[in-house]
């Protein structure tokens, strides 16, 4: 019987994940990772002058111990904190600090989830990982290789896809063929504590609080001019341009202006350098399409590198339809990426993810974003 460790979170997938490991005959041990020590950070994560509150993190851990209780599964607490600074968060520092938008949880999974973290399973006997992930994985003699999952809008082989190929041939996603009303159903069914519980949004460290007053916490504010791209007219003030991302519509409080229509205003373009913040009317304007870019550190499961121009999809952000695209290495780890059609908001820092169809082929990090041969991000 293969012996299997589960990441159990304290949410509802995770232990609907567990449960279906075990129906299908695996020996099934929990792990809850501990990646953020919020008690060094209770300034910005939480009131340490209220002591009755209970830190999300503790509550989680809670709610893990209980689902591991009723499922009857043993549960480990591992402390993975340094690594996550080390691998997931001073990159993340460093990145906004550049005026990218970066995603740390492709790290997270990459560094900790898919590597720290099988390192602790292997000590306590385990052969494979599982997670609560929407998405699914084949392993045949062809190797390992990995597919959207089912529920199309829960869908997280975006922030899997720098996964290899050895990383995913001792993984386990056992959600990959149920969607989530499924999944709650089950949870229902078995009488789990988290069977209704809400879920997790937004930065995990962060959780759900205000991103912009988190950042000041490591990166101090800047203000600086917010710049109309069209007529270069000052129409209002930044509080530092690494706070904003592109195609960002909320929280730029300039909206009302008399002399401008009264379209939405997005983030078009960052300029770190001289601190200004540029910004464009109406969300199909033209200064926020991008149909070409540079992708760096890219992670390929798919066949070999194609050194010609090769036809498949790809995903720019999370949640983003897949746009056609065309895609040639031009080195061992960095591609160019044609569009064929323009595609909004391209952001330098976030992930680029192709498919072939369903299959992820795997991803990398937007470096370089161009529009009509033109560098623009």
């Amino acid at each position: 019987m293969k012996k299997v460790m589960i990441g159990l979170s304290g949410g509802v997938d995770s232990a609907v994940a567990a449960y279906i490991l075990k129906k299908q005959g695996y020996h099934v041990i929990g792990g809850f990772m501990r990646n953020w020590d919020s008690l060094l950070n209770n300034d910005i994560l939480g009131n340490p002058n209220n002591t009755n509150d209970i830190c999300p993190q503790e509550q989680d851990y809670n709610d893990a111990k209980k689902v591991a209780e009723t499922l009857g599964i043993e549960l480990y607490r591992v402390d993975f904190v340094k690594e996550y600074w080390d691998h997931v968060f001073t990159y993340f520092l460093d990145e906004y600090q550049k005026g990218r938008t970066p995603n740390p949880d492709i790290l997270c999974n990459k560094y900790i989830k898919f590597d720290a973290f099988f390192e602790f399973a292997k000590s306590k006997g385990a052969t494979h990982i599982a997670t609560g992930h929407y998405a699914k994985v084949v392993h045949d003699e062809k190797g390992s290789r990995m597919y959207k999952a089912k529920d199309s809008n829960k869908d997280q082989t975006y922030f899997l896809c720098q996964l290899s190929e050895e990383q995913l041939s001792t993984s386990l996603f056992p959600l990959g063929d149920i969607n989530k009303e499924e999944v709650r159903r089950i949870a229902k069914e078995l009488n789990l504590n988290v069977a209704d519980k809400k879920d997790s949004t937004g930065v995990c460290f962060i959780g759900e609080r205000d991103f912009k007053e988190f950042l000041k916490n490591y990166i101090p504010s800047q203000k600086g001019n917010i710049v109309d791209l069209e007529s270069k007219q000052v129409i209002g003030e930044h509080d530092g341009v690494m706070y904003y991302t592109i195609g960002q519509r909320k929280g730029l409080g300039i909206g009302g202006l008399k002399e401008f229509s009264g379209k939405s205003w997005f983030v078009a373009k960052k300029d770190v350098k001289n601190n200004i913040l540029y910004v464009a009317q109406g969300e199909d304007n033209e200064y926020l399409m991008a149909d070409a870019c540079i992708v760096s550190d890219v992670n390929w499961t798919y066949k070999d590198k194609p050194s010609e121009f090769f036809e498949c999809q790809a995903k720019f952000r999370y949640r983003q339809k897949d746009n056609k695209v065309q895609v040639r290495f031009i080195d061992e780890t960095t591609v160019e990426v044609k569009c064929l059609d323009k595609v909004k908001s391209i952001t330098a820092g976030q992930a680029a993810v192709f498919y072939l169809d369903d299959l992820c082929l795997g991803g990398g990090v937007i470096d370089k974003v161009y529009r009509d041969s033109q560098l623009i991000g």
